[in-house]
């Protein structure tokens, strides 16, 4: 269900961009966003944890006309199922990653990023982060745009790997 839903809003996400948009968010210098992250867990994170929610800051370094270096900074908190007896599953984590982005077209971009995870409680420890998506951004004045991307996103830790698909909205100024 969960990936069924992920591949309608990616394919839907896409619709409401012209590919030939008249403005370009394509950048020549670097820029800041603030956004809201979703997190549907899925394989066997899926099983302890219904959702997350949190906020990032990314950063975006242009190199070229359509290529730019990332770095991103966030809070995530998974809440849950009962895990045992009435305990719920409840953890937070700051992921740290870096990356690029890279526009396929003039709004439509690619992204690759990886990095750590921390978790906020005691003797959790760090996970190796990777996480492939895309993307779009949409022009919505002469220097800021929404950006609302899709994502999977894998934490890899010698205990396993926690996965889950990420939903970004946000604003680049």
């Amino acid at each position: 269900m969960k990936k069924i839903f992920f591949l309608i809003l990616t394919s839907g996400l896409f619709q409401f961009v012209d590919a030939k948009a008249q403005s370009s968010v394509q950048i020549a210098e670097p820029r800041l966003g603030i956004g809201f992250d979703l997190g549907l867990p899925i394989g066997d994170f899926g099983d302890f944890a219904n959702y997350g929610t949190g906020g990032s800051i990314l950063y975006q370094h242009p190199v070229s006309k359509s290529l730019n270096i990332t770095g991103n900074v966030g809070y995530i908190r998974f809440n849950g199922k009962e895990t045992i007896g009435t305990l719920k599953y409840r953890q937070s984590f700051i992921p740290i990653k870096v990356g690029v982005r890279y526009f396929i077209t003039e709004n439509i971009y690619g992204t690759a990023e990886v990095g750590s995870s921390i978790a906020t409680a005691n003797g959790s420890g760090v996970s190796f982060i990777y996480t492939p998506g895309l993307g779009v951004e949409i022009p919505v004045s002469r220097t800021g745009s929404l950006d609302i991307g899709a994502r999977y996103e894998g934490w890899t830790k010698n205990t396993g790997t926690l996965s889950f698909i990420g939903l970004r909205a946000g604003y680049n100024f």
